[in-house]
Order: C-alpha cells, then structure tokens, then sequence
C-alpha cells in the first residue's frame, strides 16, 4: 500500500475575541505521514449528501495514535484542497490489526 502526506490545517485559539466576542482562531498547518485515501461508494455520496448537505468525495485513514482535531478541518492532499466533514469515526485501536484506526470524509474545498 502506497501512503500519502496530508497537510491538516488545525485551528487553534489565539487568545484574542472579536467584537462579537467569539474567539479569534488560526490556521496551522500541520503534515500527518502515512494516511490512505480511497474513494467514497456511490452509497456513501448520497448518505453523507442527505445527512449533512455536504458530497464526499474521498475517505481519508488516519494513522493509529494520531491526536490533531480533524473535525471540520481543511487538509491538503493530491495537489488538491478539501475540507473534512464532521468528526472522524474510530474503532478500537487493539482490535485493528493495520496501521490505521480512524476515517474521516472529506468533499473540496474551493
């Protein structure tokens, strides 16, 4: 199996608040090694079109013992800008024999 390099984007909170008193988030980019991707069933498009009005086009595996916040995060990966939906789904890291314990959809982000 071939990997990929995934550029996440993490937000992480400055500090700061605006004037409507929300916190001021920053963007930084972070590379995580070793991540699969594949493409998402036909099922699995119109499922995440229905559920959340967003079309998955991809489905990342993220590495076991990965800890960065995908939720909603902008990622980089096949020269291409995507933007993941939702929150990963995990299993049980000792009850997966490979590498990867977790999956995320992800749909472009332009």
């Amino acid at each position: 199996m071939k990997t990929v390099d995934v550029t996440l984007y993490e937000l992480t909170d400055t500090g700061y608040k605006d004037k409507t008193n929300r916190p001021i988030m920053k963007e930084t980019p972070v590379t995580v090694s070793d991540c699969l991707y594949a493409p998402v069933s036909t099922e699995d498009v119109v499922n995440t079109l229905n559920l959340t009005g967003k079309k998955a086009v991809y489905q990342l595996a993220i590495p076991k013992g990965d800890t960065h916040n995908w939720k909603d995060a902008r990622v980089e990966f096949l020269g291409e800008k995507w933007r993941t939906i939702g929150i990963p789904e995990e299993g049980i890291e000792g009850n997966i024999p490979l590498k990867w314990n977790r999956k995320i959809k992800v749909e472009v982000y332009e």
